[in-house]
């Protein structure tokens, strides 16, 4: 190869290899501005800026097919019919800047929408006042070169923060969630104000959402977001909602793969969605609604975490910003674009006064008369004109221009003589007040934006309230909620567990997701996951379900030491270990062996018969050990000698009490739980056999059992305590039928539990107003307002007997809303039933 051949090639490899490069970068940079990130000015990405310019091209006030629609935008942008339909569709949906007509899909039930040749669609009254202004608008040519196109839209509120954004580009991605109309003007104002202000998403779909760990949008935050699921009765659940960005197949086909999978357990799922949400749930007999609710949420897509991701186009470059940010570049956004909108029509008034005043001079003062002097030429004219201003030219802000003499000389000569010099006198001085009126809004700018962003709440804020209620969620453990309904088997001979034994004995029906504990002979204890077949050491003597962290499982036992012969009895918990590591609870010798195991779920300490050896030296033969007499301590402890001897046997003889006291329970209001953690109200210790007594703000009552997996809706319930089936509740509850008060007092008459039972007169808005088992009930009532309030107090037990739980009741009071009731301590006047203050 020639050299100089040589040096071309080397040129054009270097060249190719530098394009590559480049391209890639190119290509990056594109997709990042141009199609996947929201701009900052507007909250738009390309797409959906060129559909909303198109439409204001076409707009007349009628509705215009969707395909001409597209058609006209893509004469802006270069991408096809396909991206600027669903670009156009997904706005419509969002129900903000585009009215739709016809079938524009369901974003619940996943519907696409009909063909664009079928649907209909134009600007919304809305985005016709925040998104257009011409004389405020930056322009490029199109991409073709023919038309003018608009950089950013001149949008004068938060919209980016309204809908939400959603993109990946290349090496990124965007997701900002929609939040409140409202809520977004009433932030602008407080930011306005120099306020502090939160903003939270809120979603089209509905449903509740917890936001504790939202992170103001940015990366690394999210939002859980449920369904809203009701119980219809004992048999019965129904979905009223979606998540966020979950259609309403998705979310049936995840509950029938959780049944599948056998996470839940239920009869039937059927979609009856019309104009709203509404998935009905047959449960499967014995299933408890309560914990498949929380098996729904835990392993369906009843609830959904989101992670936002707050990028956005700033100067041609993405950033990543946080919601308060977003808002307040917003809203100062909004604030510069009415300032520049007084200061255009400022100068345009100013104009209109210039000229105006102008008129009125050159009609009044007859200056238009030179019109009709023989002047040499029409420059000397004009010159002439010019001329007859002089005297007036300081009453004017800003000078006679050649086009202003022009102008007046090319007035009708008709018009001159029917002038009213009177009307130009009156348009001036509206002129003038309103000029004073922009300078005002201009030197008080933050005001004018305020009343600017309040009249957009009062016009367009009805039917735009939050949707999405905003709660805390509970940690749902999904241990807990999953079904038990694989059968687990044993091979205590030969040591084995596992689901795969079917020849075997069967020792429990477990979920896939339990851990399982088990106890050898030789005193290994060892916790396993479920699986098929597991190996745990011979002559198991005991294998269930491992509860993690439980205090009250208490397990009895007597072992014999190999190396000493000695045998030692102890009482352990067993509330954390490492799963598949082999724990002895012995002392440790090879030889060691259990002589007796219990596991008793509440600390009972049972009395037993220990036999010795007959051939042993021990003067009596046979003995009781009572386990009530040893401390329950870790499962690492030796135990308390029993004998050095040998022993033969050791049989149970006796049942014994906990030695444990009474479980200690707590309401927790905020997720409507009971727990034994202490959080919320303290309700008291107790046994396995108590019970709780829950009273509904509708009337009812119902008797429930401890179990922690329940939720109750705490503004449903007026009280919750420990039953006692002697106490007599006390009720005051408006009968709305006869527009009074009822109180009455009772004892509870039925046993069965988990049913609600209404105590209170039945019709249509009766409800409950104040409840207590304060066996000495005092009730301050309160009625009127200003000055003629009027206080009583009734000593309700020395006024009203103890009757029937379905009686009607006495009339207390007469119903108004300025009725205001509490109960108060007892009063110690000597019996009287109502104390008049």
């Amino acid at each position: 190869m020639a050299k100089k051949e040589k040096e071309e090639y080397q040129h054009s490899e270097t060249g190719v290899s530098g394009q590559y490069k480049t391209w890639f970068l190119d290509y990056a940079s594109y997709v990042i501005l141009e199609r996947a990130v929201p701009a900052i000015e507007d909250g738009l990405k390309p797409v959906q800026r060129r559909i909303l310019h198109a439409m204001k091209e076409m707009d007349d006030g009628r509705f215009n097919k969707v395909a001409n629609i597209i058609g006209q935008s893509m004469q802006y942008h270069p991408h096809g019919d396909a991206s600027i339909g669903d670009a156009l569709v997904n706005m419509g949906q969002k129900e903000l800047l585009i009215e739709t007509q016809g079938n524009w899909g369901d974003v619940r039930t996943g519907d696409d929408a009909a063909a664009p040749r079928y649907i209909e669609a134009r600007l919304s009254k809305f985005a016709l006042e925040v998104a257009f202004n011409a004389k405020t608008t930056n322009w490029q040519l199109s991409y073709d070169g023919r038309k003018n196109e608009p950089i950013t839209l001149p949008m004068k509120f938060p919209l980016l923060l309204a809908q939400g954004a959603e993109g990946i580009a290349v090496g990124l991605a965007t997701k900002i969630l929609p939040h409140n109309f409202c809520e977004l003007i009433d932030a602008s104002i407080k930011y306005l104000r120099g306020k502090k202000f939160e903003l939270l998403p809120d979603f089209l779909t509905g449903g509740s959402m917890d936001a504790s760990n939202y992170n103001e949008g940015r990366r690394g935050g999210k939002v859980r977001v449920r369904s809203v699921i009701e119980e219809i009765d004992k048999k019965t659940l129904v979905i009223r909602s979606v998540p966020y960005g979950v259609t309403t197949t998705q979310l049936m086909e995840s509950i029938v793969k959780a049944n599948d999978q056998g996470k839940i357990k239920i009869r039937k799922v059927a979609d009856h969605t019309a104009a709203d949400v509404e998935i009905i749930i047959e449960l499967a007999a014995g299933i408890s609604p309560d914990i498949t609710i929380d098996a729904l949420y835990a392993f369906t897509d009843c609830e959904v975490s989101i992670s936002p991701n707050a990028c956005v186009i700033v100067n041609n470059k993405p950033m990543f910003l946080g919601v308060p940010e977003l808002l307040r570049i917003a809203t100062d956004n909004t604030k510069e674009l009415l300032r520049r909108e007084l200061e255009i029509k400022l100068a345009e008034l100013q104009e209109k006064w210039h000229y105006t005043s102008l008129e009125k001079i050159f009609f009044e003062e007859k200056i238009y008369k030179e019109l009709e002097k023989k002047h040499e030429t029409w420059e000397k004219v004009l010159v002439a004109i010019d001329k007859g201003f002089d005297p007036f030219k300081k009453q004017l802000k800003r000078e006679i221009t050649r086009e202003d003499i022009i102008k007046l000389t090319e007035k009708p000569v008709r018009r001159i003589y029917r002038l009213d010099i009177d009307e130009l006198n009156a348009q001036i001085k509206n002129l003038e007040a309103e000029i004073r009126a922009v300078k005002h809004d201009l030197a008080n700018l933050v005001d004018f934006a305020v009343a600017y962003f309040e009249t957009l709440l009062k016009k367009y804020g009805k039917g735009r309230e939050r949707r999405t209620e905003i709660r805390q969620f509970d940690t749902i453990q999904a241990k807990s909620v999953a079904i038990a309904n694989i059968k687990l088997y044993a091979n205590f001979a030969d040591g084995f567990i596992g689901t795969g034994l079917k020849k075997d004995e069967l020792i429990a029906e477990v979920s896939d997701l339990d851990d399982i504990v088990a106890f050898t002979k030789a005193g290994i204890m060892k916790v396993v996951k479920v699986s098929d077949k597991v190996f745990i050491g011979k002559d198991i003597i005991h294998a269930a379900v491992f509860q993690k962290g439980d205090e009250r499982t208490t397990y009895n036992m007597i072992y014999v030491d190999g190396k000493t012969g000695v045998s030692y009895a102890k009482r352990f918990n067993v509330t954390g270990v490492t799963r598949d590591k082999e724990y002895d609870l012995t002392k440790g010798s090879e030889k060691s062996r259990v002589h007796y195991f219990t596991t008793n779920p509440n600390g009972e300490a049972e009395v037993v018969k220990i036999v010795l050896s007959p051939n042993c030296s021990a003067k009596k033969k046979e003995l009781e050990f009572y386990f009530e007499e040893l401390e329950i301590k870790g499962r690492g402890s030796i135990g308390n000698q029993v004998t050095k001897y040998p022993i033969k046997s050791v049989k149970f003889k006796e049942a014994g009490k906990s030695t444990l006291d009474a479980k200690k329970l707590w309401f927790d209001n905020k997720f409507g739980r009971l727990n034994t953690d202490e959080k919320g109200e303290y309700l008291g210790k107790f046994e396995a056999e108590d019970r709780l007594l829950v009273i509904f703000i509708d009337g009812n009552y119902e008797i429930v059992d401890q179990e922690l997996t329940q939720r109750f809706e705490t503004d449903k319930i007026l009280l919750i305590e420990k039953y006692d089936a002697e106490k007599v509740i006390t009720a005051v509850y408006l009968d709305n039928e006869k527009q009074q008060f009822n109180i009455k007092r009772f004892k509870i008459e039925t046993s069965t539990l988990n049913s609600k039972f209404l105590f209170i007169k039945e019709g249509k808005d009766n409800r409950l107003e104040a409840v207590t088992t304060d066996p000495n009930p005092v009730l301050k009532v309160q009625t009127g307002r200003g000055q003629s309030i009027n206080k009583a107090k009734f000593k309700v037990d020395k006024m009203v007997e103890v009757m029937g739980w379905k009686a009607v009741g006495a009339k207390l009071v007469d119903f108004s809303k300025s009725v205001e009731m509490e109960w108060d301590k007892p009063v110690e006047d000597g019996g009287q039933g109502a104390l008049f203050e």
